[in-house]
């Protein structure tokens, strides 16, 4: 029963966010549009309209960055893996995958890949703890399950 100790393969598609960016990201993108939108609002009236309408649109611009850095996630399906980073995606076939690792003290794991390069998975981010490594033992247990080519007899 040594398999006991080896974390479920989760049923796919599986997605991974990071819960403590999420929360942080969309809370302040939420109060800094309405704080936007209150002072467009309350200005005095010597303010025009173009006035209230740029500290809205600035407000929006906030809140497109606070979206891009609460929007990574990791997405597994039968076909590969989909890492959505702040601001590029990246689609990898499973075959792709060698390895991914989260050593102690880093922020998201990082992805080894056949071509020798790595990627940065921030889907999967240490400061929300031990759903940081439930998430990332479930991905691992994927990659092992469809990721290693089997050796020849």
């Amino acid at each position: 029963m040594g398999d006991s100790a080896r974390p479920p393969v989760p049923d796919l598609p599986a997605t991974w966010r990071p819960r403590n960016i999420r929360v942080v990201g969309y809370g302040l993108a939420g109060l800094v549009l309405a704080t936007m939108v209150a002072l467009a609002v309350i200005l005095p009236a010597d303010w025009g309209l173009q006035d209230r309408v740029g500290l809205v649109a600035i407000g929006l611009v906030g809140v497109g960055v606070l979206h891009l850095l609460a929007r990574p996630r990791v997405l597994a399906t039968e076909r590969g893996v989909t890492v959505v980073n702040c601001i590029r995606t990246h689609v990898l076939d499973w075959a792709e995958i060698v390895d991914i690792r989260m050593p102690v003290g880093e922020p998201w794991p990082t992805i080894d890949l056949a071509d020798g390069s790595t990627l940065a998975a921030m889907g999967i981010q240490s400061n929300d703890g031990r759903m940081a490594g439930e998430n990332l033992a479930q991905l691992q247990a994927l990659l092992h399950q469809r990721g290693e080519a089997q050796e020849p007899g």
